[in-house]
């Protein structure tokens, strides 16, 4: 498999330590040591480096592999969109991959539950997502639940979401790595503490306890990942109301950027920016002339 160039996953330094002592794998481990210095690199200079030979690199990679600390080639190039990557499943395709492959064929029964009968081409996406970008059927179930969940949100329980929305949020998860239940569940978990503070930052802009829409959340969303509290969202939208005499996102998101930016997140921080700043304290000693060395 080390015929391409090998990268790390994303992943907690810990947890893959915890993963690398208990597999006890040397080689594994020099491999992890000289791609978390290196980066990505490419099997030629990852082999001269160590002084292995291509099947003692191979080994090693498949090792980091199994324990979920290694990108495969495909998951380490940047994935096309979906209008242009989907391959073109025929019917013969799905029915081989649901008689062949019985995980493939309970996702399909789990997702149907959850959405309702599939139509052929809903189908092929499923595949698509279990069969092109690699997501394992406890990830692509989790996928399924967070999309009919935040759909509910907006539209109620009545409207499930397609197949087509589960597929562009599967090729985000796929960008993000999301390739196993804890990653995924991990994100999840964070994606539901940032949405937490949304309705605290909707009202602090002035917009009551209305849901946000999908435009407005990527804002809100980024605010949040900055680590702004709604107190500092207030003032900047006060900067917003005075320049532009309505909220305009754009304006808010570019004065909160540059707080970010400098490292002032919270309000008193914020408010200190443009503060005058403080008065030398007067010279001690000099006589009474000393008024006259200091302007000069």
């Amino acid at each position: 498999m080390a015929e391409n160039a090998l990268q790390l996953a994303r992943e907690d330094l810990s947890v893959a330590a915890r993963r690398l002592v208990a597999a006890r794998q040397g080689d594994a481990a020099l491999l992890y040591l000289c791609l978390a210095e290196r980066g990505a690199a490419e099997p030629d200079a990852l082999r001269a480096e160590l002084g292995w030979d291509a099947a003692r690199l191979d080994a090693a990679a498949r090792a980091l592999l199994s324990m979920g600390l290694l990108r495969t080639s495909a998951r380490a190039q940047k994935l096309p969109p979906p209008e242009t990557a989907l391959p073109e499943y025929s019917r013969a395709d799905v029915m081989d991959k649901l008689e062949s492959d019985a995980s493939f064929a309970a996702v399909l029964r789990e997702v149907e539950r959850k959405l309702g009968r599939l139509s052929e081409p809903s189908v092929r996406r499923l595949l698509g997502l279990y069969d092109y970008l690699g997501l394992p059927a406890d990830v692509i179930l989790l996928l399924v639940n967070h999309c009919a969940e935040r759909k509910a949100e907006r539209f109620g329980a009545d409207k499930p979401p397609t197949m087509r929305d589960v597929e562009k949020e599967g090729y985000a998860w796929a960008q993000m790595e999301l390739f196993s239940h804890a990653a995924a569940d991990a994100y999840l978990r964070r994606e539901r503490e940032k949405r937490a503070r949304f309705g605290e930052y909707m009202a602090a802009l002035g917009l009551g306890s209305r849901a946000p829409s999908p435009g407005e959340e990527r804002y809100l969303s980024q605010w949040a990942d900055w680590g702004f509290p709604p107190e500092t969202v207030a003032l900047a939208y006060d900067k917003t109301m005075l320049k532009c005499h309505e909220l305009k996102w754009a304006y808010c998101n570019g004065i909160l950027k540059r707080w970010h930016e400098k490292g002032l997140h919270a309000p008193d921080e914020a408010l200190s920016e443009n503060a005058a700043p403080r008065a030398a304290p007067p010279r001690k000693g000099g006589g009474k002339n000393a008024w006259m060395k200091d302007y000069a």
